[in-house]
Formats: C-alpha cells, sequence, structure tokens
C-alpha cells in the first residue's frame, strides 16, 4: 500500500520547491540508515555506505518515473551499495584503531542500548550477529515491514522479487534468526562440558558454521537444550521495535546551535557534501533524544521541521477470500462524511492569551457514528463525550459503571478476558446493547493473556448472548500468518463459531507524518487477509520499546490525531475507530483534561466528523 504523502513530497522535491528535498531526505535518512546498518552489522563503513546511497538517490531523483515508489527505490539502491560494499571490501589489518569496527559496538549492540531492549528482544537483536550477509539483508527489510514502516510489495521489489519468492526467503531467513537465537541463549548459560569442548577451536567471532554447530549440540544435550524453550514468534517481537536513532543524537549539547550538532558523530564526513549537510540539519530539528542513563521523557532538540503539504487519502479496494465464516449476515456501516484532503494548519507560535474565564456547556458537536473514544470516569466525562463529537465509547467493561454518557452517544460493552465470562456479566452486556467486544489483547501477557484454545473454548458463550461479535483484540500481528488473530479465526471456522467483525489495536512508534500511512497500510493487510468489517478500538502514538511508554509531544500528538481520524473517516471496510484514551488526566495520550476541556489533540480529534 502506497502512502499519498509519500508521492506528494517526492514530487514536490522533484519541482525544487523549497526545503522539499531536505524534508524528504530527513524522513528517509533514518530508514536507511537502519537499513545499512543492520546489513551491515555496524562495519566501520556503514556511514559511508549510507552517503552513498542518499548521493544516488538525489542524483537519480529527477529521473524517477512513479514517485509513489520511491520507499522501494531508494531501499534497492541502499542494497545495492550494500552488496557492492561486500564484494570490494578489504581487510581492515593496516587501518588505523578509529576506523576498526569495536566488537562491543555493532548494529546489534547499538539498537539493543539505544532502544533499551530486554528479554528476548534483547537476544533477537544479539542473534543478528550469527546469519549471513544475505540472510542479514533480508532481515534488515524484514525488520521495517514488522514495524509497518514498509509494505511487503516494497521488501519484494527492492530485493527484485515476487511477492512469492520473497515469502519463501523470509521463511528460510526466520528459520536462521531462530537458531541465532538459540546460540545466544546457549553462550549465555553457564557451559557445560561438551559445549566447552566444542567450541574450544572458536575465535570468539560469531559465524554460520560455529552457529551450526553450536545448534547441533543444543538439540542433544538436555542442558544446552533449554535454549529452545520458550522462544516468542519473532514477528511479534519486531512488532514494536522502532527504528534505531541516528548517532548524532547522543552527541547534542544543549548550547550548542543545530549547524554545529550536526557536524558531528556521523556527519562528519556528510557535512563535506552539501546536500547531505542540508538534510543533516534538517534531521536534528527534528530529532528526539533518548538520554543513555534512565528512561525519562524524551527531550525536543529544537523546533522540528515543519513541512505542509496537501494530502489526499484514497481508499483501496481490496477483494480477498474471507478467512472466516459467519453465521450472521452482518452490514458494514456507512456514512456521509468524505475525508479531508487538507491536513489541519499548525497553529501560530503567538503571545499565550490571558488565563480563560470558565466556559459555559459546549454546544453539540457533529457526531460521527465511527469516530469513539476510549475512557474510564474522570471529572469532565460527561463533558467531554459531549464535546469529542465521538458516536460511541467504550470502557473495557461489561457496564457503564460510573461513566454517564450524554444522548445520542453509545455504549458498546466488553468481555475482558476469562474472568469476567460468568453469568451475571452475559447477563449484563445483553442489556448495554447489541454488540460486544471481545477479549481485550489476550496476545499479551500483561493484559487477558489467553491461549487460541482458551478463546475458542469460551467463545460459545459470548455467542450464546445472541449480539453481534468482535473478534479478540490482538495488540498486534493481526495481519500476519500464524499469529494469535489468524489462528483464532482459523479455529473458529473450523469449530463453525461467529465472528461479526475484526477488532484490532495498533500503536505507532514513529511519531512523524508517515504515522498515517503507517495505520492504514497495517488496516488495509488486515481486512485484505480476512475480507471482514473492521474496528479498531485502541490506536495512537506510543513507543514500548523501551521497557516503559514513550509518548509524541503536543504537536505529534495533535497533528496526528486529526489526519488519523480523517483518514480513518474515509476507510468504506472501517466500520468504527476509538482513540485511546479521552482522558487526559495523566501522562500520556489523552483528549481531555479534568472537567471536559479539550487540550491540543482533543481540538484536532473533535474537528474530525
Amino acid at each position: 500500500m502506497r502512502t499519498p504523502g509519500d508521492a506528494a513530497a517526492v514530487t514536490a522535491a522533484q519541482r525544487g520547491e523549497p526545503g522539499a528535498l531536505d524534508a524528504l531526505v530527513a524522513a528517509y535518512l533514518p530508514l536507511v540508515y537502519n537499513v545499512v546498518g543492520h546489513a551491515l552489522a555496524g562495519h566501520p563503513d556503514t556511514d559511508d555506505v549510507v552517503q552513498e546511497t542518499m548521493l544516488r538517490a538525489l542524483h537519480g531523483l529527477p529521473r524517477l518515473r512513479e514517485p509513489e515508489a520511491f520507499r522501494s527505490w531508494l531501499l534497492a539502491i541502499a542494497l545495492n551499495q550494500v552488496r557492492d560494499h561486500h564484494r570490494t571490501r578489504l581487510p581492515l589489518a593496516d587501518a588505523e584503531p578509529d576506523d576498526v569496527a569495536d566488537p562491543g559496538a555493532d548494529f546489534a549492540d547499538l539498537a539493543i542500548t539505544r532502544l533499551r531492549l530486554t528479554g528476548q528482544r534483547r537476544e533477537l537483536a544479539a542473534a543478528t550477529r550469527w546469519i549471513g550477509d544475505d540472510d542479514r539483508e533480508l532481515l534488515s527489510l524484514w525488520w521495517l515491514e514488522q514495524s509497518g514502516r514498509i509494505t511487503r510489495a516494497e521488501l519484494a521489489s527492492a530485493l527484485d522479487l515476487t511477492p512469492q519468492h520473497a515469502a519463501v526467503r523470509v521463511q528460510r531467513m526466520k528459520a536462521q534468526l531462530d537458531a541465532a537465537r538459540v546460540v545466544v541463549r546457549v553462550l549465555a548459560l553457564p557451559r557445560c562440558g561438551d559445549l566447552a569442548e566444542v567450541i574450544a577451536g572458536w575465535d570468539g567471532q560469531p559465524s554460520a558454521l560455529w552457529r551450526k554447530r553450536i545448534v547441533r549440540h543444543a538439540r542433544e544435550c538436555a542442558r544446552c537444550g533449554r535454549g529452545f524453550e520458550d522462544l516468542a514468534a519473532v514477528d511479534g517481537l519486531l512488532a514494536r521495535i522502532p527504528l534505531v536513532p541516528l548517532p548524532v543524537g547522543f552527541d547534542f549539547l544543549g548550547a550548542e546551535p543545530v549547524v554545529a550538532v550536526a557536524r558531528k558523530g556521523f556527519w562528519a564526513h556528510a557535512a563535506a557534501k552539501p546536500l547531505l549537510a542540508a538534510a543533516a540539519v534538517a534531521v536534528v530539528a527534528g530529532a528526539v533524544v533518548l538520554p543513555v542513563d534512565g528512561w525519562p521523557e524524551p527531550l525536543g532538540v529544537a523546533a522540528p521541521l515543519t513541512v505542509t503539504t496537501t494530502t489526499t487519502f484514497v481508499p483501496t479496494t481490496t477483494t480477498a477470500t474471507t478467512a472466516t465464516t459467519t453465521t450472521a449476515t452482518t452490514t458494514a456501516m456507512t456514512t456521509t462524511s468524505a475525508p479531508a484532503t487538507q491536513p489541519v494548519a499548525p497553529t501560530s507560535a503567538a503571545a499565550p492569551a490571558p488565563a480563560p474565564t470558565p466556559a459555559p456547556a459546549p454546544a453539540p458537536v457533529a457526531k460521527s457514528a465511527k469516530k469513539g473514544v476510549a475512557t474510564w470516569h474522570f471529572d469532565g466525562v460527561t463533558r467531554a463525550l459531549s464535546d469529542v463529537g465521538a458516536g460511541w465509547f467504550y470502557n473495557w467493561a461489561t457496564t457503564r459503571e460510573d461513566v454517564q454518557a450524554p444522548p445520542g452517544v453509545e455504549y458498546v460493552p466488553m468481555i475482558w478476558g476469562a474472568k469476567h465470562v460468568t453469568p451475571a456479566n452475559l447477563e449484563a452486556v445483553k442489556g448495554q446493547g447489541a454488540t460486544l467486544l471481545g477479549f481485550n489483547e489476550p496476545d499479551l501477557s500483561e493484559q487477558s493473556n489467553l491461549t487460541v484454545e482458551q478463546a475458542l473454548d469460551l467463545w460459545p458463550r459470548l455467542q450464546a448472548t445472541g449480539m453481534r461479535l468482535g473478534s479478540p483484540a490482538v495488540a498486534h500481528s493481526g495481519d500476519k500468518a500464524g499469529g494469535w488473530l489468524d489462528r483464532f479465526l482459523a479455529g473458529a471456522r473450523q469449530r463453525g463459531l461467529r465472528v461479526d467483525f475484526i477488532t484490532v489495536h495498533w500503536y505507532g512508534s514513529d511519531f512523524g507524518p508517515a504515522a498515517v500511512g503507517h495505520l492504514k497500510n497495517y488496516l488495509d493487510a488486515v481486512h485484505a487477509r480476512y475480507g471482514l468489517p473492521i474496528w479498531l478500538t485502541e490506536y495512537s502514538l506510543m513507543d514500548f520499546s523501551g521497557g516503559g511508554a514513550r509518548y509524541p509531544d503536543e504537536r505529534q500528538l495533535a497533528d496526528f490525531a486529526g489526519a488519523s481520524s480523517r483518514m480513518l473517516e474515509g476507510l468504506p471496510y472501517l466500520e468504527r475507530y476509538a482513540w485511546f484514551a479521552l482522558p487526559a488526566d495523566k501522562p500520556g495520550t489523552g483528549l481531555y483534561l479534568p472537567g471536559g476541556t479539550p487540550n491540543r489533540a482533543g481540538e484536532a480529534y473533535r474537528a474530525t466528523g
């Protein structure tokens, strides 16, 4: 699926519009850095390969005939440069000490350190050292696909493969990666005597040969065989890992001007090349620094680069084979709202106005039947529900509890998890409306934490309510073959169970303008796979990769709230969507302050519908 904004930005750069080229390079330089960094495993020439890739892309940009293909075209250039490096690289024996890669600071270490990876995500990053060059190239793209930054079609195009051939290669690469994860685990365990003998001649450098030997030993050793236990699906592990930040962020000194910062670290050589030096300034201007110690809120480096483009979202109509059989006829809701073609203009930086006096109750806002919110009780919740213009809401519960809804705003109940499947709750939900939401994030241990079999065993009791049923709402990978949702729907079909619509959650870790396209790509893929109507019951911008949550700034959140809602209103297969969350009574992505007053994101979300 293409992102219309990408094509518009490319066309603007080709026409030579002021600032367009800098903005384009700033947007895609982190993507190229991650592809090349993963593919070369942090080789000291990584910076040079990235620079050469961007220069070749900029030189060839005027001749690009299909602006919508820019992303896959750029990735193909990056991989060609990586392969050229593999063919022509020379030994580093005579290199200066500063040019030799630090074995403890390769790209895997950068990912682990800068993204604060822990547990199996940390093991996964370390395992990338143990796969071959070809698999590492493929992984560098597949990593981006799993995090929603490119599509499978773009992956295949960048590799010059058919989608079918690309799928086969991905499966083979995943098998090698899982074997490498076992190696990482085995080497981290206290070593048995037999393993010590197996690796007696090992020089300490990861390689395919030693990977095979260690895995062979682990299969035959009861002690080392523990490395195979509880390996989580790699798809899910990658789903929420963001891009590795550009190195310049860690060289930032708050008192220095942006240009001085841009000339440090990674940009030391780029500064000599005018186009990349300009791009460096653009990237640093919009950068977010992740401090090395602790995990505080993100620190903005400087005023972010603002690029205004006209974006039109064109819904994609996809014909697909339905993967789930329903026993009830359902009709997708339609709205007369048309998606806006212009983003909300950024607010000016004028001097702050005097403190406002208490406002009267808000005038009724035109409601969107699609637009909703997830909420809990807070001071002003009824006022906020009326003001935001939502047609519906939910609170993860079987009843409204202490949330008083204004007239005309529908409440939708939920059976949250296994312990909530009780006769009392199943009777209570029938009095709340005609639609019932299924289990909340059963694929996460910290949420309802259900196996597919457990959910399928409980489903007939939800079905017996006679209500229209939404699938369990998975946290991620709803579009993936073999994922939790895919296996649940296959099981429902086999058992003759009813699922009337698909329910998913989505959180974006990219806080820039491309986030709207990432969300649309995901929803398109889910719909293409199952062919059922979709409810997006939680969505926002939130980065979970550091063990806690990192949030966008006020401007980023407002821009996304407005642009995403306009896009979602125009998706014909999307019946409902709900922002997480209505209250802004704690740090996060809320829309309304205590008392029921919208913040900047709330105003943007309210304007849609």
